[in-house]
C-alpha cells in the first residue's frame, strides 16, 4: 500500500513540519526525517488523543 502524505494542519509555514497519511492508521512523520520511520496509530485512537489534547 502506498501512503498519501500530507503537511499536518498543526504544522507552521515554518520548515518544522509533520506530515500525516490518513487511512485505517494514522501515520505521523517529521519533514525534515523521512528516513527515520513514521509513528502509527489506529485511526479513532490518533482521533481521541487529538480530542484530550485540545482540551488540555
Amino acid at each position: 500500500m502506498t501512503e498519501t502524505w500530507h503537511k499536518s494542519s498543526y504544522s507552521t509555514s515554518g520548515s518544522h513540519c509533520v506530515e500525516v497519511s490518513e487511512g485505517t492508521e494514522t501515520l505521523v512523520r517529521d519533514t525534515r526525517n523521512r528516513p527515520l520511520g513514521h509513528l502509527s496509530a489506529p485511526t479513532p485512537e490518533w482521533a481521541a488523543l487529538l480530542a484530550a489534547v485540545r482540551y488540555q
